[in-house]
């Protein structure tokens, strides 16, 4: 009880408050460095099968064990870094420019423009962004490709109705009136003037929502929807582990994990660039 009032989160985070952002970033490059250079953090190879190795235990031989077919746990879920984070990166990429030119188009022109984007937000933003995503996935056809543009169109309308709200808060400002009256354009206008002031809390919703689409891109993968077999998506390595909870707990929990790691992770970076964002402003 006593360790536990001394190294407890909320004394921690008190005692050093850059700690649990500084953590969160040293562990979300270490997963870049798995998307981007894998050959440094493993050398065996993710797709090779050993049968005489199967359903091994966590070893200094094999760090999270290995698989039904005797692959090495800990080199598929760093290979798989690169489908994940990839898929999630185009995501939320499609999400932030769609989102923020919707939003941001409605927001400035007025009138019909915001009157359709406001159904449009509502219509979207009234079904679960996952089974949205389902939806818009199984049209478009399985793979990590298509699971990205299914997560990112189905966030879409959370960054238009922020950029909505954020061009309106900034349309009206006097820099912009002046702009305005010297005869910039509106396109010029919006782009050169308000879009960049607003960017700063759509890269924070953008840091937000990249938590989001891992655990989207990961349930998608985990359903099916993604890559094939043998590729080491991490929503799929957990689907292939629940079939050996009862005899090989390391199969699913430890891919599952390192999930659970970049989502907590992201959200704590996400909440580090709020603060510095309203101690800027």
């Amino acid at each position: 009880m006593i360790l536990h009032a001394v190294l407890s989160p909320g004394r921690v985070a008190r005692a050093w408050p850059g700690l649990p952002v500084a953590l969160s970033l040293a562990l979300f490059l270490v997963l870049l460095g798995w998307a981007f250079w894998p050959g440094l953090f493993t050398r065996l190879d993710p797709l090779l099968a050993d049968p005489t190795q199967t359903l091994q235990a966590p070893s200094a031989q094999h760090w999270f064990g290995t698989d039904h077919l005797g692959r090495d746990l800990y080199s598929r879920c760093v290979h798989g870094a690169a489908l994940s984070l990839q898929a999630t990166s185009i995501a939320v990429l499609i999400a932030l420019l769609a989102g923020s030119l919707l939003g941001g188009i409605a927001g400035w022109f007025g009138g019909w423009a915001d009157r359709v984007l406001a159904v449009l937000v509502e219509v979207l933003m009234s079904i679960p962004a996952l089974l949205l995503a389902m939806a818009i996935v199984t049209a478009l056809g399985f793979g990590t490709l298509e699971i990205a543009l299914a997560v990112g169109l189905s966030s879409v309308a959370v960054f238009a109705r922020l950029a909505r709200g954020e061009v309106l808060r900034w349309r009206s400002r006097v820099f912009v009136e002046a702009a305005r009256v010297v005869g910039v354009g509106p396109w010029s206008n919006l782009c050169r003037h308000v879009l960049p002031h607003a960017a700063g809390p759509l890269l924070a919703l953008a840091a937000l929502e990249f938590a989001s689409a891992v655990l989207a891109v990961s349930a998608l993968s985990f359903l099916g929807f993604g890559a094939p077999p043998p590729q080491p998506e991490w929503g799929l390595l957990i689907a292939e582990g629940r079939n050996y909870l009862v005899v090989a707990w390391w199969y699913t929990t430890l891919p599952g994990l390192v999930v659970a790691a970049v989502v907590l992770a992201t959200q704590q970076l996400a909440r580090g660039v709020q603060r510095l964002q309203g101690e800027a402003s």
